[in-house]
Formats: C-alpha cells, sequence, structure tokens
C-alpha cells in the first residue's frame, strides 16, 4: 500500500466528519406541537400502542428498516483480533454500505466481551432493538456457536456475513464458472484450502446447491481433513471425508475446482498444473490471493480466476449480497434467513451475471466487454439491477418456505434505493 493510497484512506475516514455515518431526522421538528408530538406527552400514545401488541413496533418506530452491525473485534478483515474498536471503521462501512445500496438504516456495535456466552447474552438482551443483525468479523469457531445461539434466542433474523454472504457469492460465481468450462457442481471435484466459517459455509452452501459432499476434500494448516484425523472440531468433522489424501498436492490432482479462504500464495504453480482441463479457481485471500493471477494464467490458459480483489476479474464482493439479502428479508418480515433464501440469493445472483450488462455499468469499469464469460461470472456491484434482482428472490423464497411475516411486497421488484 503506498503512502498516498495510506493517507488518502486516513483522510476519507477523518474528513469532513470524523466516521462515516450520521443520524437524521425523519419528520417535522419545527414547532411546539412537533415536539409535543415527538417526545412528551405525544411519545405516550405509540408507547401504548406497542406495550399493547409488540408487533406495533414496526409500525411507529424505524425498527423495521434498521440492521444491527455487531462484532467483537476478534476477526478483522484480513488483520486479525485486534479489538472492538479498532474493528469500528470496518463497522461503519458495513453500515455505509447498507444505506448505499439498500436504503437499509444500520448501526455499528462494537461489545467488548470475555467469552463467547457473555458476547451472545449481551446481544440477545438488546436484540428486539432492530428488524435484523448482521454478525461480523468474528473468528472461528467461536462464530459458529454465537451465530446458531443468536439465532435460537433472537426474535429477529441473524446473518453472520463473513460465512454465509461469502457463499452465497462464491456459490452463484461457481456455478457459473463450471458451467462456462462445460461442468457441472453435480458431478465437480472441489478442493477447498481453509477450514474457518467461511470455508465451511461455502462447501455447505455447495452442498445445498447441489454438490455431492464426497467430491469436497478440505484442508487446514495441518493438511487434508480426513475421516479419523485426530483433533477435529465438530465443524471440521462435517468434510472430514473418506480419502487417501492428505497434501495438498494429493487432493489438487485432477480437481476442477479449487476454493482458497486461507492465505496468500499457498497454491503452486506446480500444484495448479495437476488439475483437471478446464479449472476453476476461486482464490480469496484478501490482499494477497492463494496464486497471483498473472502466475496463474501463465501457467494454464484455460482457467477461469476468481479473487476478493477489485482490480482482477470476477471479484467475490460480498456487497454483492447482503444488502440486498436483507432488504428482502425485512420487506417480508421474515423470521430468519434459511437456505431457501440463500439459495434464491445464489440464484438470483448466477442469472443476472448472464442478462446484458447495462451501458452506465460498462462505463464504471472501463467500457470493456462485460458479457457472460470466463472474466464476467458475477454481477458488478454497482449494477442497480442487484436490489430488485436478489431482494425480490429472498423475499419470494422467505413467502414460500413459511417464514415471512408479511406477504410478497406489492411494490416489488425494486428499480432503485428509493422504491425502498
Amino acid at each position: 500500500m503506498s503512502d498516498t493510497f495510506k493517507k488518502a484512506a486516513l483522510d476519507y475516514h477523518a474528513f469532513p466528519k470524523p466516521g462515516k455515518l450520521s443520524v437524521e431526522i425523519t419528520t417535522s421538528a419545527e414547532t411546539q406541537e412537533d415536539l409535543s408530538l415527538a417526545y412528551s406527552p405525544g411519545v405516550a400514545e405509540p408507547v401504548r400502542e406497542i406495550a399493547k401488541d409488540a408487533e406495533n413496533a414496526y409500525k411507529y418506530t424505524a425498527k423495521g428498516n434498521m440492521v444491527a452491525v455487531i462484532t467483537d473485534g476478534s476477526a478483522i478483515l484480513g488483520l486479525g483480533n485486534l479489538g472492538p474498536l479498532a474493528s469500528k471503521p470496518v463497522m461503519e462501512g458495513k453500515s455505509l454500505l447498507f444505506k448505499r445500496f439498500a436504503g437499509i438504516d444500520s448501526v455499528d456495535i462494537e461489545v467488548e466481551s470475555e467469552s463467547p456466552e457473555a458476547f451472545i447474552n449481551t446481544v440477545a438482551s438488546i436484540a428486539n432493538t432492530w428488524g435484523g443483525i448482521n454478525l461480523e468479523d468474528i473468528k472461528a469457531p467461536e462464530c459458529f456457536q454465537i451465530e446458531k445461539a443468536l439465532i435460537e434466542r433472537c426474535q429477529i433474523p441473524v446473518f453472520h456475513d463473513d460465512q454465509h454472504g461469502t457463499a452465497i457469492v462464491t456459490v452463484a460465481g461457481l456455478l457459473n464458472a463450471l458451467e462456462v468450462q462445460g461442468k457441472s457442481i453435480e458431478t465437480a471435484k472441489i478442493v477447498c484450502l481453509g477450514a474457518g466459517a467461511a470455508a465451511h459455509a461455502c462447501c455447505s452452501l455447495m452442498i445445498g446447491a447441489g454438490a455431492e459432499r464426497s467430491n469436497i476434500t478440505m484442508l487446514d494448516s495441518k493438511g487434508v481433513i480426513y475421516a479419523g484425523r485426530d483433533g477435529l472440531n465438530a465443524y471440521k468433522e462435517e468434510f472430514a471425508g473418506d480419502t487417501d489424501a492428505r497434501t495438498l498436492d494429493d487432493a489438487i490432482t485432477g480437481a476442477d475446482a479449487f476454493l482458497g479462504v486461507s492465505g496468500p500464495n499457498l497454491l503452486a504453480p506446480e500444484q495448479l498444473a495437476k488439475m483437471a482441463d478446464n479449472p476453476v479457481i476461486f482464490a480469496c485471500s484478501n490482499p494477497d490471493p492463494e496464486i497471483n493471477p498473472k502466475l496463474a494464467r501463465e501457467v494454464r490458459s484455460d482457467l477461469i480466476m476468481a479473487t476478493g480483489r477489485s482490480d482482477f476479474p470476477n471479484q467475490v464482493n460480498n456487497v454483492l449480497c447482503f444488502p440486498f439479502l436483507f432488504r428482502g428479508t425485512l420487506d417480508v418480515r421474515a423470521k430468519e434467513i434459511n437456505l431457501d433464501m440463500k439459495l434464491a440469493a445464489v440464484h438470483a445472483l448466477k442469472n443476472l451475471a448472464k442478462e446484458e450488462v447495462p451501458e452506465d455499468v460498462r462505463k464504471a469499469y472501463g467500457g470493456g466487454d462485460l458479457s457472460f464469460g470466463r472474466e464476467y461470472i458475477l454481477p458488478k456491484p454497482t449494477d442497480e439491477r442487484l436490489l430488485g434482482a436478489v431482494a425480490s428472490a429472498v423475499a419470494q423464497a422467505a413467502v414460500d418456505s413459511g417464514v415471512a411475516r408479511l406477504p410478497y411486497p406489492s411494490h416489488y421488484p425494486l428499480k432503485t434505493v428509493a422504491d425502498c
């Protein structure tokens, strides 16, 4: 990172006011009557209505369009465990994206907690304030325990984006990449380097999308996760396969797809060369992928390559998913975000990438060709059609699967954030 970019980043967060968020008033507060309605004595009336029926909170407060972005700062994007306060710029950024892309109001919450149990109790105690919770940057395996407990205890949808947002975008891109390469997820041999939250969620959602568990080989820092290996936690056990492979060298031979959610430069050129014809490489370690795209293309001209970076084609970017998924979830007041809703988001992204790209999106990315193929397997974040495509699909899946409290919205499909 250059000194110029570092200064620009710091200035962006410091000026014109520190941070990236503010609170705005949504109704009149100019006269004595306004103030008497906003606070005492007028505020007593909605208080009484909510006390009679908790659902009235959605009618008289901002709850229904409010998401909390909550973390303990234990796994800050690529930086590790730097603590809750250090994570605040990231959480503010997440809230900015909710507002910018889906018109969702959001507040960031950084929790100081001495244990997962303390974190769970803190969040569960305040959860009913919002319409949904986006968990963020919590290390594995604690994140699994935390999300599961909060889903069970909270009356609103809880979603760990590092797990499921990553999985939704990854699986959408993988389905398209395999199609372009003349392969299918049902038969593809897949190697996953990494065994944390993102890896577990990606591989689980692959299975939901049709992959065979027996075709997925997962590796952690000690090598292949295989049946009978000592020291595996319950989440790794789910992917402990019956295999003789013990190393990445063993596992990668003949593989159709590689998913890297681990660290930089862990896939060697010689290992890439061992993969099957027309391989798919998702090297998602940020900022440095498991193999440099330029090097990868020198080794295999027949590959499709995706990374987490915006300066290469096929960026795996969670912003393609989470704002729009929450938009659809909130608009039907879903009780949870279930597998059907996640798969609906997968297929909405997958299908949108096959449609003709609007001219304004092409211009935003240099005016070059953006058409479905090896260098375009996922939509671009600036494509306004994402809002309508993903939110509509998620809302319909929530209704169809019985977790929606409201019917499919009459104002759907959404066209712009102003329609939210």
